[in-house]
Order: structure tokens, then C-alpha cells, then sequence
């Protein structure tokens, strides 16, 4: 329940305080006097997106709060909880809004979002309105209404997780599909490729080991006939090792007649062939390393430039090669698997195309049985409105599948027996149509434990006994909770069980507007102008009494 409001520096109120009571609560005042600044302001503090220049002219900021009280079962706990916000019985929202624009608000002194402050908004306020601004004369959220209304909140659960199960098999599928078309148009060049990879069959670190030896064997071409020559000029024969040897026995043959004079030169000799033999040797071993067949060598250049043409055709790193060969092949397997899967994909769509259908029939009865229920309610709700030969049809037609099932509902109306039914706004006059609206608003909202619904004008284009009827509706439905009702109609205003009235005045060029709680007397004067005029009449005064119940 709302029970106050306290408003700082908006539009044409510079500070106002409000204290809202269980029941029914009528505002009335003559038109322009500020009752829908009311609604802006509470409707900036339950983060409604509405008009955007509220901060009153020369004030730095504006500011709303509102308080509310929350029973132990009041949906709002729960938003609460989710939010992290602490949950008390006492629910105090605070928003101010700059005259820059920013907007900051806080729940229950902790900072809170504008998604906060509309979730908590759907389980405080129902506003409603002729004009409808909630959506009933919408076709398009019929089906929402009615889905809520019936509580089929279970089954249409159930047919949006079959409808996501559907959409994802049917995904699978395509792409299935798109991969395996895709497949099919390389079809020839994946086995032509895998074919030469095959053939060809590069190793990882192939092109660096083959570039190294083709290397090393081209300079073996060029240094080869000098490593020869020093080694024809090292070793035996003709060669140094041979000339170092004789002179070595020569000065062997005569070293007893030297004396030691010979010793030095032969024990330097000695170690001098002895080095002469490691370099031999040495060079022998690099004419070894370094020999090789020419063949060798051209098959070496023919098998680098092949991995390094095929690299440069597929655009990879040599290096690569097998890996990419590797992901052709499996390309090749999934093509020939291909038909395979989809067989079996198609075999996962029509098993969730069946569970789909079943969800969605299965939601379809109980919209039509929630259908019957509302046309049945709507039926008690119109005959105390006084328009018991009314006739109001919840239709349902088929609809283009989807995630909330496959059907149209469509609220009509007919004013009259046997006359032709039709949208709701397009066949109801204005003052039938708010009755309409009232009944409907009746019948979706009578679960709402907590709920403070607010009508704003909704007897607009009625008046007399009809007037009487709306008041009596709205009265009986403030039993036990709570309505607020903008209103210009004395019979409604007559039936309330507190009464506001807001005043505009004028003073030193600014235009402020304030709303008086009215006690019995201030009452009658009120409904008296609202039956007789700006001039407050005698006869209109004795007939407010009369409605006022005496």
C-alpha cells in the first residue's frame, strides 16, 4: 500500500506531503490544477519513463520519495532479495532528478537502478488510465494479459524451452546442411590436395633439413679439389709426411756420431710427424663428411623446391604442411559422414518439432479454458457497470509459431446482443469503453495481493447512474486494499472514503500547486462545484450532501 508521498521541487510543486490511506482515495480539481503532476512524480519514483523536464523552474534539483507498506507475502520482497537490498516492512524509494538531467535513486537508502525501481514498480502500482497507457486496448500483449490472468505461467515456460530446443536442432541442422553443400562444392579440390599432400608426405623440420645439407653439399662442390690437393701435399709419397720421414732416418743413421747434438732436431721431427699424422687424418675425415654423389645433391634441390611449391600454393609454412594435410583429410571424412549426421540431425528436429507441438497444443487448451474463465468474470464485472447486455470475447486464432505457442488472442467486444463484435477501442464509445477498461482491470488484477491501483479518469464520458455504478465498482474494489482514483465526476468523488483536492494559485509570477486534504464540511463544497460549476450553488451544495449521504 502507498502510503505517502512527498514531492520537492517538480514541475509546478515546490514541496508537498502527502499522506495516502487504505480504501478508496479520490483526487478532484479543476482541469489544470495539477492532478497529473501527481502521477508524473510518482511515476519518476517508480523509474516510469516519462517526460523528462520535471526539476521546477529555478530549483537545482527535484525530488520524489515514496513509502510503501509491505506485508510478509508482498511480491516486492522477492525483488528485494534479488537485488540485495534489505527487506523491511517499510519500503522507502527516493529518486531526484537534476536540472542537468541525471537521475539518481536509492531503496531503502541503498543505491538503486532504474530496472530496480520499474521491477518493484510491477509488483507495488497498476496504473490505469481511458487512454490505456498499461497496454489493454493493445492487441498485441492480449496474449501476455490472458497468459497472466489464467496463471499459465508453467505451460508457457514449458513451450519456451520446447521452442528454444527446436530452434537449437534446427540451427544444427543448417549449419549441417551449409557445411556439407560447402564440402561438396571443393569435393574435387580436397582429394586432389590430399592426393599430392599424400604423395609428397613433408615431415615437420623437412625443409630446414633438407636447405642445411643442400648447403653444405654446394660448398663441398666448391672447395673439394683444394681439400685434395693439401692433403696429396700432407700425406705419403711425394708429400711432406714422406720427405719429414726420410729426413727423420737420416739423422736417425748418424745420431750415435753426433753425440746429442742430433737429439733436439730428431725428438722435434718425432713430434712434428705425429701432428702431421692428426692433420692427415683430419683431412681424410673432411673428405669423407664432404663427399657426396651429384645425384644426391639434385634430388635434394628437387625435394625442397616440391615442399616449398606446395607450401606457397596452400599458403602455409612448410612446416605445416602436414598439419594442414591432416585437416583436409578430415574435411574429406566429414563429407563422406555428411549425410550420415544429417540423417541424424533431421531425426533431432522432428523429435523436438514433436515436443513443440505438444507444448504448444497443450498451452493452447489452457488458453482457451483461461479464455472462458475471463469472458465469465468479465460478464459479473460488466452487469454492475450497467452494461449487463454487453458482451465481451476473448479470441483466440491461429498465429505464426513461435516461443510463446501459436495463437492470436484478441479481446472484442459487442455493445449490444446480436450486434457485430469487434476490437475493443474500436467498438466501445468513450464511456463504454472506460466501464470495458474498469471490468478488465478488475478481472486481470484481482490476484494482486498489495497491489495500490490508481485510475486516472477512467469515468471520463460518463455521468448519473452510470457514474454511480463506476464509483460503486471502484469502491468495492478498495475493500480490504487500496485505489486511487483522478476523477471529475461527483458521484465517484461522493463514494470515496478519503477525499484530495488540488489547487493551482499564482503568486509574484509563480504558478504552484497544492493538494488539501478536505474534511467533511471542505467536502461538500468540492463536490458541490464539481456538480454545479465554478459558482457553488445552494441547490448544488444540498445535492453533494445527497451523494455524500446526507
Amino acid at each position: 500500500m502507498l502510503r505517502g508521498l512527498d514531492i520537492r521541487d517538480l514541475l509546478i510543486i515546490d514541496r508537498l506531503e502527502l499522506e495516502f490511506q487504505p480504501g478508496l482515495n479520490v483526487l478532484t480539481g479543476e482541469t489544470g490544477a495539477g492532478k497529473s503532476i501527481l502521477l508524473d512524480s510518482l511515476g519518476f519514483v517508480l523509474g516510469w519513463r516519462g517526460r523528462a523536464d520535471l526539476v521546477r523552474t529555478g530549483a537545482e534539483q527535484g525530488e520524489v520519495t515514496a513509502i510503501f507498506d509491505l506485508p510478509e507475502t508482498h511480491p516486492a520482497r522477492a525483488v528485494l532479495d534479488d537485488a540485495g537490498i534489505p527487506v523491511e516492512d517499510e519500503l522507502v524509494l527516493r529518486r531526484i532528478n537534476r536540472a542537468d538531467g541525471r537521475k539518481t535513486a536509492w531503496v531503502n537508502d541503498r543505491r538503486a537502478s532504474g530496472e530496480v525501481l520499474r521491477a518493484l514498480s510491477d509488483t507495488l502500482v497498476e496504473l490505469h488510465g481511458q487512454q490505456d497507457d498499461r497496454g489493454l486496448l493493445n492487441p498485441r500483449v492480449h496474449r501476455q494479459l490472458l497468459d497472466e490472468f489464467g496463471g499459465l505461467g508453467a505451460q508457457l515456460d514449458a513451450t519456451r524451452a520446447a521452442w528454444r530446443d527446436l530452434a537449437k536442432a534446427q540451427k544444427a541442422l543448417d549449419q549441417a546442411r551449409a557445411d556439407l553443400q560447402a564440402a561438396q562444392a571443393e569435393e574435387e579440390f580436397l582429394r586432389h590436395a590430399v592426393g599430392e599432400l599424400g604423395a609428397l608426405a613433408p615431415e615437420p623440420g623437412e625443409d630446414a633439413e633438407l636447405d642445411s645439407r643442400r648447403r653444405l653439399m654446394q660448398a663441398a662442390e666448391r672447395i673439394g679439389e683444394d681439400i685434395t690437393k693439401a692433403h696429396q701435399a700432407l700425406s705419403a709419397g711425394e708429400g711432406a709426411e714422406a720427405r719429414m720421414g726420410d729426413a727423420l732416418r737420416w739423422l736417425e743413421g748418424v745420431a750415435d756420431q753426433a753425440g746429442e747434438a742430433l737429439d733436439p732436431p730428431i725428438s722435434a721431427l718425432g713430434r712434428a710427424l705425429a701432428e702431421l699424422g692428426d692433420a692427415v687424418q683430419g683431412v681424410e675425415t673432411a673428405m669423407e663428411t664432404l663427399s657426396f654423389d651429384p645425384h644426391e645433391l639434385d634430388q635434394a634441390e628437387e625435394r625442397l623446391f616440391a615442399i616449398r611449391a606446395m607450401a606457397r600454393k596452400h599458403q602455409v609454412a612448410p612446416d605445416d604442411l602436414g598439419g594442414f594435410a591432416e585437416e583436409l583429410r578430415a574435411r574429406l571424412v566429414a563429407l563422406d559422414a555428411g549425410a550420415g549426421a544429417i540423417a541424424g540431425l533431421e531425426k533431432d528436429v522432428a523429435e523436438a518439432q514433436t515436443r513443440y507441438d505438444q507444448a504448444a497444443t497443450s498451452l493452447t487448451r489452457a488458453r482457451k479454458a483461461a479464455a472462458k474463465d475471463l469472458d465469465k468474470a468479465m460478464s459479473g464485472e460488466l452487469a454492475p457497470l450497467k452494461m449487463e447486455r454487453a458482451v465481451f470475447t476473448t479470441a483466440l486464432a491461429v498465429a505464426e509459431s513461435g516461443p510463446e505457442g501459436r495463437d492470436q488472442v484478441t479481446f472484442t467486444v459487442a455493445t449490444n446482443p446480436g450486434a457485430p463484435s469487434g476490437p475493443l477501442n474500436k467498438i466501445a464509445s468513450g464511456g463504454e469503453l472506460s466501464r470495458f477498461l474498469l471490468a478488465l482491470k478488475v478481472c486481470l488484477t484481482r490476484e494482486a495481493d498489495g497491489l495500490t491501483m490508481i485510475f486516472d479518469e477512467i469515468d471520463r464520458g460518463v455521468g448519473g447512474a452510470t457514474a454511480d455504478a463506476v464509483g460503486r465498482r471502484l469502491s468495492a474494489l478498495s475493500d480490504g486494499g487500496q485505489v486511487l482514483v483522478v476523477t471529475h465526476s461527483p458521484q465517484v468523488a461522493a463514494l470515496g472514503d478519503h477525499h484530495w483536492q488540488v489547487q493551482k494559485s499564482v503568486a509574484e509570477g509563480m504558478t504552484r500547486s497544492t493538494v488539501l486534504a478536505l474534511d467533511d464540511a471542505a467536502r461538500v463544497d468540492e463536490v458541490a462545484r464539481m456538480i454545479s460549476g465554478d459558482t457553488i450553488t445552494e441547490a448544488g451544495r444540498a445535492a453533494a450532501k445527497e451523494l455524500l449521504g446526507g
